[in-house]
């Protein structure tokens, strides 16, 4: 154990020291609440499906992790209820750093769905680092019922509440951010949960579906091999990735913006240290040439931030999810 202070009665020291053999754990967690974390491997639960935009971006950090920290990183898929079932495994560990969360935007999207969660998401989690941002790409099926936008709006208008939409689960950001295109376009539509975004993705290739709102990192492939029709990208600006697919603004949904991003999170009461180191190497990590790399080839942009920082911005999503949730007449579940 790292000596902070040194004391002159050698009878506190020995009290200590006796109090720190007889409980290992407590001795642990001294030893990672500095320089010594990790002194074991760590497991990383990502919420969602692999194959996810969460799981694929995790996993690139999560082995650049390991080998920063010469420990083994594990990632672990606990999907199901829009990253619920995942973020309550998380918070049953212990809260020392050895398992943290991979999670998307769906962090923040699930207050605004969920009337009540089985965790207070600002009180019982820490933020620790964002791994990175990227638009969703708006798609449906090659040479399906609508080959544009405006032909699946005007069948909307049609039809108010029957055409079906796909999302990556109830609450999850997918969900979301389609909503926000319903409300956008002044239609109602049909929502239709899948387990995640490869399901999603495959039934709207499929037809079975009008258009998923896919995290770009995950879609990428499909869209290289031309098996889906993108309508658009939902930020502000075209994706480097895919110049020539135009913003969902360009194509008549006006002020749509709206990117995907993917964070780090632990349990609250995980040392502030352990929080600082691996704040402090994701983000050396995220700014790496080869991350940068491997992030530019699927169009996920680095966005580091402190903790401070982050933990603000994780707020600032929640408001937005939830404006979007009632402006669109969202229930909450």
């Amino acid at each position: 154990m790292k000596t902070i202070v040194k004391l002159s009665v050698a009878a506190v020291l020995c009290t200590a020291s006796v109090a720190l053999a007889q409980d290992p754990s407590a001795l642990r967690q001294a030893q990672d609440s500095g320089q010594a974390y990790p002194t074991r491997s760590i497991r990383v639960i990502v919420p969602l499906t692999p194959g996810s935009g969460a799981d694929i971006a995790g996993r690139i950090v999560a082995k650049h992790l390991g080998d920063a920290f010469k420990q083994p990183v594990l990632v672990e898929n606990r999907p199901g209820a829009g990253g619920i079932i995942g973020t309550q495994a998380m918070l049953n560990a212990d809260a020392d750093g050895y398992m943290l969360m991979v999670q998307s935007a769906s962090h923040a999207a699930n207050p605004a769905i969920y009337k009540s969660l089985p965790y207070d998401p600002l009180k019982d989690i820490v933020d620790v680092a964002i791994l990175g941002m990227t638009p969703y790409v708006m798609i449906t099926a090659k040479g399906g019922a609508y080959p544009t936008l405006k032909s699946l709006v005007d069948a909307a208008k049609a039809q108010p509440g029957a055409i079906p939409f796909a999302s990556a689960g109830v609450g999850s950001s997918t969900h979301l951010a389609a909503e926000y295109v319903a409300q956008v376009a002044g239609v109602k539509m049909l929502h239709i949960p899948y387990k995640g975004s490869p399901e999603a993705i495959q039934d709207t290739i499929a037809g079975r579906t009008s258009f998923y709102m896919a995290p770009l990192d995950t879609a990428i492939g499909h869209l290289k091999e031309g098996k889906i029709t993108a309508f658009g990208v939902s930020t502000a600006k075209r994706a480097e990735i895919v110049p020539d697919i135009p913003t969902l603004g360009e194509q008549g949904l006006s002020n749509y913006n709206l990117a995907l991003w993917f964070g780090m999170w632990a349990r609250a009461g995980t040392p502030a240290a352990v929080v600082q180191k691996l704040n402090a190497q994701v983000n050396a990590i995220v700014q790496g040439k080869e991350v940068r790399e491997q992030f530019g080839r699927i169009g996920i942009t680095p966005a580091p931030m402190s903790t401070d920082e982050f933990a603000k911005f994780v707020r600032e999503q929640m408001g937005t999810y939830r404006k979007i949730a009632t402006e669109a007449g969202i229930q909450p579940q």
